[in-house]
């Protein structure tokens, strides 16, 4: 068994290297940039031309039935959908860009809910006071309502993030080497499927343990200059 370990543990590992690590990372940050755009959409009020209001309400109401689908559909389906079934019309991915869209587009929808909530959560009287001053939206933005709002989004997109490095797994359905189907691969050969999924486990383990020790220091700094008060 101890040499199955040693043997099998490495490999693991590697993959998780090679294709878990790099399809987490760039998901989520795409996710990310989808996520803040859609928050932003749905939660600014245009005015002036009646055309432009018309076609932004449009657009807010497309973004708000995208994050609708991709939270209510699994996504093991939406996986399935986009490396197995567009091809039928014409549109075919490799595994990997495959992961990447489907995991993305996921992490989008989910975030976009966290970060809405978050920029929402500061008051509307920041808002004015900024603009009372001759501050731009934009402005507004980056220097009064993002450096809040990111702390109060941290935890929440912290657990989507480490969600997602588990939720990579799946991608071993559409063919990619990952962790997991490294795993199912070694089980094949060994027989020993017990071992090989506990070690994946481990391994994944070890991963969101980082993270979640990456995530902790990470919300002391962000919180360094809020004063704590109370007995």
């Amino acid at each position: 068994m101890w040499n199955t370990i040693v043997n099998s543990t490495p490999e693991i590992f590697w993959a998780g290297v090679k294709f878990t690590i790099p399809l987490t990372l760039i998901s989520f940050v795409i996710g990310f940039v989808i996520a803040v755009g859609t928050a932003l959409v749905r939660i600014s009020r245009p005015k002036g031309n009646p055309v432009f209001a018309g076609l932004w309400e449009f657009l807010k109401l497309f973004l708000s039935f995208y994050v609708w689908l991709f939270r209510s559909t699994p996504l093991l389906v939406q996986l399935f959908i986009v490396f197995f079934g567009l091809p039928n019309v014409g549109i075919q991915f490799d595994a990997f860009t495959a992961g990447i869209i489907t995991f993305s587009l996921n992490t989008g929808a989910y975030c976009s809910e966290t970060v809405r909530g978050a920029i929402l959560s500061i008051p509307e009287s920041q808002w004015e006071a900024a603009y009372s001053i001759g501050m731009t939206y934009r402005q507004v933005l980056f220097r009064i309502v993002f450096p809040q709002a990111l702390r109060v989004a941290l935890p929440p997109l912290s657990n989507s993030f480490i969600g997602l490095v588990k939720d990579t797994s799946l991608a071993s359905s559409i063919t990619i080497l990952e962790m997991f189907m490294v795993s199912q691969q070694i089980a094949a050969k060994n027989y020993e499927p017990l071992l090989m999924y506990s070690i994946v486990a481990v391994v994944y383990a070890l991963f969101c343990t980082v993270l979640s020790i990456a995530q902790h220091y990470l919300e002391k700094y962000m919180s360094r200059y809020v004063q704590v008060t109370g007995e």
